[in-house]
This record gives C-alpha cells, structure tokens and sequence, in this order.
C-alpha cells in the first residue's frame, strides 16, 4: 500500500499552513472545540494521536493533564514544527504512517486523530489496529472529512442564485465507495469515501462501542460574525465519533 504524503510537498504544506494560522478557519471555530468537547478527563492518561501534525493538540493534551503523549506523523515538515514548537518532557513525535501501527507496542488509554482519517485507504485494518493499541475501555475519538463531502465525484459543490447565494449542496456519488481525487492547494490529492453505515459498522465490527457520533455546526456567534459559515446548515464539514474499546 503506498502512503500518501502529500504535507511534505512545499506547495502544500505553504497553502495549509496559511490555513491553520486563520484564526477564521472551520478547524479553529469548528472542529478543534468539537473534538476537545469529546474527550474524558486526562489527569494521568496516555494518549496517542494519530496524524498528529503540528502536534498543538498533543501539547493541549499534556496541559490538560495527560502522563504521556505520543504524536505520529508522516509528513517531515509538520513533525519539524512539531519538535520546534510543541515539544515537552511528557510529549514526544514519531513519523510513522497510519498505514501500518504494527511497530507501535505500547497500549494506550486514549487514541484521537483529528481530520487524517479520511486519508488512510483501509479503513478496517486501521480501526482494527487502534482497537488493538487500546487498554480495556479506552476511548478512540476522531474527526474526518463529513461523508457528504467525501462522496463527491466533481467540485461543482454548490448551487446557487443568480446573486450568489447558496441554494443547496449538490451530493453525487454517495453509496460509491472508495478513492477520490480533490484539488486542494495541489491537484490529486487522495481522499477515500465512506458512508456513514460502512464507518459505523466497521467500527463495530473491530470491538468498538459508538458512544457519540456529532456533526457540528458553528455556533450562532459565529455564525453571525463569519456568515461564510451559514452554509452548514445545508451540508456541515466534520463528522466526530467517540467510541470505547
């Protein structure tokens, strides 16, 4: 299976990290409180998160009380900013693929991949290989590309008036299953689509116990001040499951 590594193209990693500095961007209002808002306490936990990335979220853990964090990630360039800004004595980075967890031996009370998932091909074996990384009960919470925008087999998005403005979202290609290619700062880029029953199952099928599933909307705050974001309420961007082992 080859790994997609897409975050160590300069192009790419420019695009995103410009991105993720936006203090407006869907990760920040949107995700990233949605995925703390799932977590149980971490006083004295260990913690493994895959696809960790900057690793910000890995040292947010550690202040929120985590005994040890352990951050994977494939990209070189994400895990030098990683080292250079959100390394402490508790928290460490390894580059690793989530292809393949065989080398990771250890066992963890938490595992939390935030908006990676969506990158690995076989899902089964992934979520198989978390559930077996998981103490007795552990929780796995995870956030991911929504399904409805997975699915898409063109980037003709939206419809909209002739002022502009957005009618409804244009799903196509949802029940077909597997690769797509998306232009997102470079051209190919690799996603695979899931629907919700293939993702759920999957999950059951590993051992998993579905504790809360979200798809969340910005609130109305912010709704007010970025009105950009009214387009959720026809199609949100995450979906967030925290399940137990």
């Amino acid at each position: 299976m080859t790994d997609q590594n897409i975050y160590d193209n300069q192009t790419f990693f420019d695009g995103y990290q410009k991105l993720r500095e936006n203090p407006a961007s869907a990760n920040n209002i949107v995700e990233k409180p949605t995925l703390f808002s799932l977590l149980p306490a971490l006083q004295g936990k260990t913690i493994i998160d895959l696809g960790c990335g900057y690793g910000e979220n890995c040292k947010e853990f550690s202040k929120l009380g985590a005994l040890k964090v352990v951050g994977i990630d494939i990209s070189e360039k994400m895990l030098e900013v990683a080292e250079r800004e959100n390394k402490l004595d508790n928290v460490q980075f390894m580059q690793l693929s989530m292809n393949d967890l065989s080398d990771i031996t250890e066992k963890y009370d938490i595992v939390v991949s935030s908006l990676a998932i969506h990158y690995v091909e076989n899902f089964d074996r992934l979520i198989s290989s978390i559930h077996n990384l998981l103490t007795k009960g552990g929780s796995f919470i995870f956030s991911q590309e929504h399904p409805l925008t997975t699915a898409l087999l063109k980037e003709d998005y939206w419809s909209r008036d002739d002022e502009g403005n957005i009618l409804h979202y244009n799903l196509t290609g949802y029940s077909l299953l597997g690769e797509r290619k998306i232009k997102w700062f470079i051209d190919d880029v690799k996603v695979y689509h899931r629907t919700f029953s293939s993702i759920i199952n999957s999950m059951i099928a590993a051992g998993f116990i579905i504790e809360k599933v979200l798809e969340p909307l910005p609130d109305e705050k912010n709704m007010e001040k970025y009105p950009k974001y009214r387009k959720y309420y026809h199609k949100p961007d995450f979906l967030l499951i925290k399940a137990r082992s």
